[in-house]
């Protein structure tokens, strides 16, 4: 057995989907995302365009010095087939399907330390690799990188796509400065033809072109990365969502190939971890938020950010019912973010 295939079966072992390996070369697709970083298309996440992280996308040897390989796993989480009359509830904040169980990234890191520890092992003694893992956390055009890996090809959504598993999985990687003998073929550059369904679907038309992502209008960087106030024009086209945005995803025709998963941290213990009452949502308070929310990955936004995405949903609502918890945080919230979305929701009711 090569090692290559033994790799693969540890990683499956460890509870991996699928993995790829390809050469620490610089991403295929390096001058599209300078472009859009030189166009601001980040918002607020000015970290994508800090020189020293540019410097990192641009040569992964400035992360790990003598980098030779990348190997990057795929987890898929895609759960239940939820009823549309639950996640379109005008009573109900929505939350995108990956984060309806555990941080995914306390799930893969552990797991991808022990895959590159597995690796270590199996070379002679004398053979010295270094590795870093990343789940989404480190300076690397990881999409691309794992396109190259054969793990898919990029969608017009910007989202990483597998023929027969859609796009409802995560990514992580282990940069190593151990060579392989073999490496992926990378997938083909695009499998999604004339289809343009998910720019279509966008509810605030964040795709200015295909394959290129205005960040700065999309839901999930709205209710997710965006710390301050957004922008007035763009609430009412968030209808219910409170953490994140599945349309594009739901759209694609790929997805009716998405393999649903096997971890079962991933798996909402109720409807109300999919699709929360608003008003619970409305009259969180710091201690409740954490309680609620601790081992999600809706803990990293804080209750006033949450809090802020629930008054603009329920000033999508068109139900009286909330007013009066509106107005209560228009009066006694402590945050003039939720004060000012609050008085907005008033307004829009």
């Amino acid at each position: 057995m090569s090692l290559v295939t033994a790799l693969q079966q540890e990683a499956v072992r460890l509870g991996f989907n699928r993995i790829g390996i390809t050469s620490a070369h610089p991403s295929p697709t390096l001058n599209a995302y300078l472009k859009w970083v030189e166009t601001q298309q980040y918002g607020e996440m000015g970290y994508l365009a800090r020189p020293d992280r540019v410097a990192r996308r641009q040569d992964l040897s400035v992360i790990l010095p003598q980098v030779r390989s990348l190997i990057i796993v795929a987890l898929d989480y895609s759960t239940l087939q939820t009823p549309s009359d639950l996640l379109k509830d005008p009573m109900r904040g929505r939350i995108s399907n990956y984060a309806w169980g555990v941080d995914y990234h306390e799930i893969m890191t552990p797991r991808l330390e022990q895959l590159a520890g597995w690796l270590r092992a199996q070379l002679p003694p004398d053979e010295a690799m270094q590795w870093r893992v990343y789940v989404d956390t480190g300076p690397i055009l990881e999409r691309s990188h794992a396109q190259q890996a054969g793990l898919g090809f990029i969608g017009k959504n910007t989202m990483l796509i597998h023929p027969r598993a859609g796009s409802h999985f995560f990514l992580g990687e282990i940069l190593t400065t151990f060579a392989f003998d073999e490496y992926a073929t990378p997938h083909r550059e695009t499998m999604c033809g004339s289809c343009t369904s998910c720019l279509n679907a966008c509810p605030t038309k964040a795709f200015p072109q295909p394959y290129v992502l205005d960040a700065r209008k999309c839901i999930s960087y709205l209710t997710i990365e965006l710390k301050n106030a957004i922008p007035i024009g763009l609430r009412p086209q968030m209808g219910n969502w409170v953490y994140g945005c599945d349309v594009c995803q739901q759209v694609c025709p790929w997805n009716r190939f998405a393999v649903q998963t096997v971890e079962t941290d991933f798996f909402p213990a109720t409807s109300d971890q999919m699709a929360p009452p608003l008003m619970e949502l409305l009259t969180l308070t710091d201690e409740t938020f954490r309680e609620r929310f601790a081992p999600s990955p809706i803990m990293r936004i804080g209750r006033a950010r949450l809090v802020r995405n629930a008054c603009v949903a329920a000033g999508n609502s068109g139900q009286g019912e909330f007013l009066g918890a509106l107005r209560g945080l228009t009066e006694h919230d402590e945050s003039p973010l939720v004060r000012e979305h609050a008085a907005w929701a008033i307004r829009q009711l």
